[in-house]
């Protein structure tokens, strides 16, 4: 009975559209990767990790999502520790700490950092729904973030420190922020971003600057790489030209295609309309997580769709946002499709607990 129970109210369109983006992306990655020997089979790594990933929605959806609350604590704890031990043992790679290898697998541990942050927050405005929504109210949660934030931004990790900043800031507002601290942070994010832009690395610096001053003579480095991106989105036209023929991607111009620029690959191969499709596909994911989160019946299943809702719209307006060259350059993943077995995983994890409110709120 319990088990049918589950199924009944099991979102079978969130579950499949997400599934579609991840054969999608398998798809494009070995595209994006035809003939380079040195990234020789990662596309049927990203199989592997899609399937790991498919078998813990599976499993978290039958967990009550409210469980999670009782070991929030814990889960805190252990997430920070974790933090700290990577810049120790971590593995370095183009100039920051940020990857730990366990043997079987490379993780990062700023995406697990960003499944833990939002369960937590979500916790604290469960327990704080009745409370006052002032100054200390505000920093209680703020003083969660600081505990997180600042071993990513240590490694350094600019771009998941932002998200981790912009998840705390959103799950703040949906929670009932008062307007004019919304005001007061917003003018604090921009002075916090001037006083600190000259303790950034100089590869942070050079995407900003680089962005800013965009020097169409640029042959190498960010700009390159996003100037490729613009021919290979403008080549696509409107029906792009054909899976596994994209001259961008295939004379492999467009660098770190699987990754970052996946979707100029997309657009080069499958054009306008297939780009698209593709964030079609992207906002119906983020509605139905919305909508999961309206119709929650207790605070802390809203607060855990929500976190992920905004997780997912973050990344995917960021990434599309390189490749058109109307954001500095990121290392964000295009949800879902861009190569990459921690992220993959990581925003698997946060469609699982989506499934366990969608299921468990009715039966719990």
């Amino acid at each position: 009975m319990f088990r049918r129970e589950i199924w009944r109210h099991f979102d079978f369109f969130l579950f499949g559209a997400v599934v579609f983006l991840c054969v999608f992306g398998i798809i494009m990655i070995r595209s994006a990767v035809a003939g380079n020997v040195n990234l020789l089979g990662i596309d049927q790594r990203q199989a592997q990790f899609v399937g790991i990933g498919i078998a813990i929605v599976i499993l978290l959806s039958v967990i009550d999502y409210r469980f999670w609350a009782s070991i929030s604590k814990p889960l805190f704890i252990v997430t920070v520790a974790f933090l700290a031990v990577i810049l120790i043992i971590g593995q370095a790679s183009f100039g920051a700490q940020r990857w730990l290898d366990v043997g079987f697998a490379v993780i990062q541990p700023a995406e697990i950092a960003k499944i833990v942050l939002i369960l937590v927050l979500a916790d604290y405005f469960a327990r704080a729904e009745n409370s006052k929504k002032d100054i200390k109210w505000m920093v209680r949660s703020f003083l969660l973030l600081v505990s997180i934030v600042v071993w990513v931004l240590l490694q350094p990790n600019l771009s998941n420190s932002i998200v981790l900043m912009v998840i705390w800031f959103s799950m703040l507002w949906i929670a009932g922020l008062p307007t004019r601290y919304v005001l007061i942070l917003g003018g604090a994010a921009i002075v916090l971003f001037v006083v600190a832009f000259p303790s950034l690395e100089p590869y942070q610096q050079g995407r900003i600057l680089d962005f800013i001053t965009q020097n169409p003579e640029a042959t190498h480095g960010n700009m390159y790489n996003v100037n490729q991106a613009k021919i290979a989105i403008g080549s696509g036209g409107l029906f792009g030209q054909g899976y596994g023929n994209g001259s961008q991607v295939q004379l492999r111009f467009l660098q770190v295609r699987h990754t970052d620029y996946i979707f100029s690959a997309i657009a080069e191969e499958f054009g306008f309309v297939g780009a698209l499709t593709v964030i079609g596909m992207l906002v119906f994911i983020i509605l139905r997580c919305l909508r999961i989160a309206r119709k929650a019946g207790d605070v802390y299943g809203a607060m855990i769709s929500y976190g992920f809702a905004i997780l997912i719209f973050f990344q995917t307006i960021v990434n599309i946002g390189v490749n058109l060259n109307v954001i500095p350059v990121t290392g964000l993943t295009l949800p879902f499709i861009s190569y990459g077995g921690s992220s993959l995983v990581s925003l698997l994890i946060g469609i699982g607990f989506i499934e366990s409110v969608a299921v468990h709120h009715n039966i719990g």
